[in-house]
C-alpha cells in the first residue's frame, strides 16, 4: 500500500487503533438522537477524528496484505465510504438546506487531492531527489478519468436546460451516475488487472516487492477489516451527531454554507494525505499520486451515484452544477495536471503550482 510503518509507530498505532473503533461505537450509542452541548460535541469530534485515523490505519493493514496497487484502491474506497455516509446522512437530516452539500464536498475533494496531495507529493519527492519520477501512463490515465468524471458530474449540470438552475433532470442524473460507475469500474480493472505495472513506482517491477515490506498475517488483516467496518459506522454516526454544532460555528463565523463541504472533505482526506506524504518521503511518489487521483476518482464515481440513489427518498433539490469561479479552477486544475503528468517527472516548481491552485480555492471558498 504505502509501505511499512516504522516499528515504533506501528506499535503505538496498534494500541490505540484497536480501542478507538469500539470506543467510538459506544459514544455513538450514547449521543445518538440527542442535542449535544458544545463540550460534548467537541469531545465527540475528537473521537470522530480518531476514528477516521483508525479506519484508515486498518484500511492500510488490509491494503498491505493484498499489495499495491490494489492497496491504494482499498484506502481510497474506505475514505470515500466515509464521505458518502457523511453527505447522505446530512442531506437526509435537512434535504432542502443541504442541496449543494454533495457538490461542495466532491469538488473540495477534487481540489484537495488533485492540487493539495499531488502538490505535496511532488514537492517532497522533488526536494528529496531533485526530480520526482512517476509513471505517466498510469498517472495520465487516472487524471483523464478524474477530469471526465468531474466534467460529466459537476460541469455539465451548469449548462443543461431541461430543468431550471444547475441541476440534472432525472434522465440526465441517471446517465451521469451510470457513466461514473462504469468509468470507475473500468479504471479499477485497468489499475489492478490489465495494466497493473503502470501504477507501480518506476523503480519497482510488477514482480518485485519492497524489501522492507512485511505483509500482515491473515489474522491481523481479518481483525483490521472488522475494526475498519466498525470505525466506518461510528464515523458516519458521530459526524451526523456533531454536524449541527459545526454548522452553528460556521454561521457564527460568517462563513458561507459551502465551507461545510470543505470541512468534510478536509476531515476525511487528512489521513490519506498523511499516507501519501509518507510514501513521497520514501521516494514512492507514484503511490502518493495513486492515492490522490484514486481518491478524487472514487469521490466522484461513488458519491454521485450514491447521492442520486438517495434522491429517491430525499425531497430537497440536488444541485450539482459548479459556479463560474469553480469552473475556472477545475479547468486550471486539469490543464496544470496534464502538463505535470506528460513528462513523467517533476521539479519542486510543479508541486508549488498545484499548491497555489489549492490556496486560491481555499481563499475563494472562505471569501467568494
Amino acid at each position: 500500500m504505502t509501505g511499512p510503518l516504522p516499528t515504533a509507530l506501528t506499535a503505538a498505532l496498534s494500541r490505540w487503533t484497536l480501542l478507538l473503533p469500539p470506543l467510538a461505537s459506544v459514544l455513538l450509542g450514547l449521543v445518538w438522537g440527542r442535542s449535544l452541548p458544545d463540550v460534548v460535541a467537541a469531545f465527540a469530534a475528537l473521537v470522530l477524528m480518531g476514528a477516521v485515523l483508525a479506519a484508515v490505519h486498518h484500511a492500510e493493514v488490509v491494503a498491505h496484505r493484498v499489495g499495491e496497487p490494489l492497496g491504494s484502491l482499498i484506502l481510497a474506497v474506505a475514505v470515500t465510504i466515509i464521505e458518502v455516509g457523511l453527505i447522505v446522512t446530512l442531506m437526509a437530516d435537512a434535504p432542502s438546506k443541504n442541496g449543494t452539500l454533495a457538490r461542495d464536498t466532491v469538488f473540495a475533494a477534487v481540489m484537495i487531492t488533485c492540487n493539495g496531495i499531488v502538490g505535496i507529493c511532488l514537492l517532497l519527492g522533488a526536494l528529496r531527489t531533485r526530480v520526482a519520477v512517476f509513471n505517466p501512463e498510469g498517472t495520465g490515465a487516472a487524471l483523464a478519468t478524474v477530469a471526465t468524471l468531474a466534467t460529466l458530474s459537476l460541469a455539465l449540470p451548469t449548462f443543461t436546460t431541461s430543468t431550471p438552475g444547475p441541476q440534472f433532470s432525472p434522465t440526465q442524473l441517471s446517465f451521469a451516475s451510470a457513466a461514473a460507475l462504469v468509468l470507475y469500474g473500468v479504471f479499477v480493472i485497468t489499475q489492478t488487472v490489465r495494466h497493473r505495472e503502470y501504477f507501480l513506482p518506476p523503480h519497482l517491477h510488477d514482480t518485485e516487492t519492497d524489501p522492507h515490506d512485511e505483509r500482515p498475517s491473515a489474522r491481523a488483516a481479518g481483525l483490521s477489516l472488522t475494526l475498519l467496518l466498525i470505525a466506518l459506522v461510528a464515523v458516519v454516526g458521530l459526524a451526523k451527531a456533531v454536524s449541527p454544532t459545526i454548522e452553528r460555528g460556521l454561521t457564527s463565523a460568517g462563513l458561507p454554507a459551502s465551507v461545510l463541504g470543505v470541512v468534510i472533505a478536509m476531515m476525511v482526506l487528512l489521513p490519506e494525505t498523511i499516507a501519501a506524504v509518507r510514501a513521497a518521503r520514501r521516494d514512492q511518489v507514484q503511490i502518493g499520486l495513486n492515492l490522490a487521483l484514486g481518491s478524487a476518482m472514487a469521490s466522484i464515481g461513488l458519491t454521485i451515484p450514491a447521492v442520486a440513489l438517495a434522491t429517491i427518498w430525499l425531497n430537497g433539490p440536488l444541485i450539482l452544477g459548479l459556479g463560474a469561479t469553480h469552473l475556472v479552477l477545475l479547468a486550471l486544475t486539469v490543464a496544470v495536471g496534464t502538463l505535470t503528468v506528460i513528462p513523467g517527472r517533476a521539479t519542486p516548481l510543479q508541486g508549488g503550482v498545484h499548491l497555489s491552485v489549492l490556496a486560491a480555492y481555499v481563499i475563494l471558498a472562505v471569501s467568494p
